[in-house]
């Protein structure tokens, strides 16, 4: 943990640290100068284990850290993921409890940025989401993010909290049960076919490097009270990535169609419109997804 008897650089908490997008924001803010107290439920080397859900432990610990800014990551983010009760359970009552305890330690962070999901417009029509689009949500983790950010509306009068809708993004050190690290690992293996779900669905995928570097500028900007898309305003569909893969690994996959991985209520466009986020930050650098299939192919673990 940061020395916080001598406050000579700004502290920043960052929740879900251990995570695969935990670890890229902890080094980016690191970088910028930020003192960084890393909160996670699994130990870890970037700071505290707290279970957010643990009202007491949440109040004891924001009360000693008393942070100038705040990325809270902390949730259970994938959509399949079968523990309901916990999905809700975490992105909510988690949430939840980090806001009281913000506010009960009398110290008011400057920025504090909620990482919803870009899930909750479920299956729009809209060819391009901006932040004004009606939410529906089409499965339960959408559904737990759109929840918390209502929750967190209540709070706004006494926190800046920006809540962030990232779109889909990978990137090195993510697990292999999300779909691209599944299909780039199965190249770099060299396998002769991969078992897919819907391949038609379309995605904007960005980097995690950019999303970590969003986060950072974001704590600068003037983004209280308001909802912010985190997207490359590009999307691809999985056979399109199968075509990138299959020219950077020289061969051809079979594509075998699992009907275990359909998901029920599977959104099949997720498009974004990120102009509102440019005009809070600027220029947006986006990494063209070609060359984070390239980083991720030549990492060799």
């Amino acid at each position: 943990m940061a020395n916080l008897s001598e406050r000579n650089r700004p502290v920043a908490l960052v929740t879900g640290s251990e995570g695969f997008t935990g670890r890229y924001v902890v080094a980016e803010l690191q970088s910028a100068g930020y003192d960084v107290v890393g909160v996670s439920h699994e130990p870890g080397k970037h700071g505290l284990q707290v279970d957010l859900c643990d009202r007491a432990a949440t109040l004891h610990t924001i009360a000693q850290v008393r942070p100038d800014v705040v990325v809270h990551l902390a949730a259970i983010a994938f959509v399949a993921h079968g523990d309901i009760d916990a999905v809700y359970r975490v992105n909510i009552v988690g949430t939840r409890n980090l806001l009281d305890a913000l506010v009960a330690s009398g110290h008011k962070p400057r920025a504090v940025l909620l990482a919803s999901s870009a899930n909750v417009y479920g299956n729009s029509d809209v060819e391009l989401l901006s932040e004004d689009i009606e939410p529906a949500p089409a499965n339960d983790y959408a559904v737990s993010k759109l929840a918390m950010e209502y929750m967190a509306k209540l709070w706004m009068d006494r926190l800046p909290i920006t809540l962030v809708r990232p779109f889909n993004y990978t990137g090195v050190g993510q697990s292999n049960k999300f779909l691209l690290p599944k299909i780039v690992d199965h190249f770099r293996r060299g396998a002769e076919s991969i078992e897919l779900g819907n391949i038609d669905v379309a995605r904007d995928f960005q980097d995690v490097r950019f999303v970590a570097g969003v986060y950072r500028r974001l704590l600068d900007a003037n983004a209280a009270g308001q909802i912010v898309n985190l997207c490359s305003g590009q999307v691809y569909t999985l056979t399109e990535i199968i075509r990138m893969m299959e020219a950077m690994a020289g061969y051809k996959i079979q594509v075998r169609i699992n009907p275990i991985f359909v998901r029920a209520n599977e959104v099949r466009r997720l498009s974004g419109d990120n102009r509102k986020l440019a005009e809070l930050i600027g220029p947006l650098n986006i990494i063209p997804l070609q060359q984070t299939l390239a980083w991720m192919y030549a990492e060799r673990g």
